[in-house]
């Protein structure tokens, strides 16, 4: 526990020196490093990111100290990653493709097109199933989001409709954890405009903030009650609460770090709610969760032509538009991070967190799924810690 203790306060002491250095510019600054800590941490001062530097690198000659393999290779990825912000914050030359390697832990680039034509070919077929054919997918696709927009102002009843039914559903999952106190839990929907996300959870105050300039199909506000609630963002962050304040998990599980080594299973495991659930279960569900994987995957595709390959996105939006079926203002919308400087490979935790646990969920058997639960919430991960030690758990 002593080295989680330690990471915990460097990385408080990072956000308060990135806090200090960028002057809370804009909602995304404001947010720090660290959007969400769920126990208090005393940060480490530093003066310094050379000082911060120092501390890190300090503890990773430790590293042999952890409790087991699993810690070990978490704290070794974790303070990689922060090394790399660094290095970022500093000014210093480090491409998109070693960021995304060392913050955010993945070695994707570039989409495969082979995978956009795969949600190509489903969105195809479950709009042929749903009687939406006769035009091209994106026109077939556009009636069908005409025909199943939600009006504006119902958006927030029925997202809380859905959040009550995902907390409802969350009885295996909660038996899994022993999460007897869900019954109390809730994020209260709030609406909000010009915002640049989608929706939020505002852990500390139990909100669910919802861009209300976007539209929304019933499906859309399905995912998001259980990305952002159940068993999403809400469980995740009140579990690994209640486990650092009973001494079950170490000290830096109580901090959400952006754009960081912790971010794609963070992400992942919101995305993957609806498997969790066993809820895809129409065909509008498959259309829909087809259509946030494809969108999710050509985010990623965006930000690698624009950081990646240094482009103009003007140069390229419309054809990230047209395979997005979105209009170009829409896609331009859901773009605004690429500028950020800390959030820019933070996109990727989405696609790539969600194959990560994906990938480990379809291995998992019906009897495993207890076992799978409690190690996937109960443990810090990265793409690759989950899949080396789920993996050889299980072996």
């Amino acid at each position: 526990m002593e080295l989680g203790r330690e990471m915990a306060a460097i990385t408080a002491g990072l956000d308060l020196l990135y806090r200090r250095r960028n002057g809370n510019a804009g909602i995304l600054d404001a947010e720090g490093l660290i959007p969400v800590a769920v126990a208090d941490v005393s940060p480490r001062p530093f003066g310094t990111y050379e000082e911060a530097e120092s501390a890190l690198l300090s503890l990773r000659d430790r590293l042999g100290e952890a409790e087991n393999a699993l810690r070990r290779d978490w704290l070794d990825e974790m303070s990689d990653s922060l090394l790399a912000l660094i290095a970022t914050f500093r000014g210093e030359t480090i491409s998109f493709a070693e960021r995304l390697e060392r913050q955010i832990r993945v070695d994707v680039r570039d989409i495969p097109e082979e995978i956009i034509a795969s949600y190509h070919k489903g969105i195809r077929e479950a709009l042929d199933e749903l009687g939406f054919r006769g035009g091209n997918l994106s026109e077939d696709l556009a009636r069908w989001e005409e025909r199943a927009r939600i009006p504006a102002d119902k958006v927030l009843d029925v997202l809380a409709d859905f959040q009550r039914q995902a907390r409802a559903r969350c009885g295996a999952l909660a038996t899994a954890l022993k999460a007897d106190w869900l019954g109390g839990e809730w994020l209260k929907p709030i609406g909000q405009r010009n915002v640049p996300y989608s929706a939020y959870c505002d852990f500390p105050e139990r909100r669910l903030l919802l861009n209300i300039d976007f539209p929304y199909t019933a499906f859309s506000l399905k995912h998001l009650a259980v990305h952002e609630a159940f068993p999403g963002h809400l469980v995740h962050l009140k579990l690994r609460e209640r486990r650092v304040t009973e001494g079950l998990m170490p000290l830096d599980a109580a901090q959400v770090v952006t754009s960081s080594a912790s971010s794609a299973i963070f992400e992942g495991i919101a995305d993957n709610g609806l498997q969790f659930l066993d809820w895809i279960e129409t065909p509008e569900d498959h259309l829909g969760h087809l259509l946030q994987r494809l969108r999710s995957a050509l985010r990623c595709r965006a930000a690698w032509q624009v950081l990646g390959l240094e482009r103009s996105l003007d140069e390229f939006l419309p054809d990230i538009a047209a395979a997005s079926l979105q209009s170009p203002d829409i896609t331009r919308s859901r773009l605004a991070f690429l500028g950020h400087r800390l959030r820019a490979p933070f996109v990727y935790a989405y696609w790539c967190g969600e194959m990560a646990v994906d990938e480990a969920w379809s291995r998992t058997a019906v009897e495993e799924r207890d076992e799978f639960w409690e190690y996937l919430y109960g443990n810090m991960h990265t793409a690759k810690t989950l899949s080396t030690h789920w993996s050889s758990r299980r072996s």
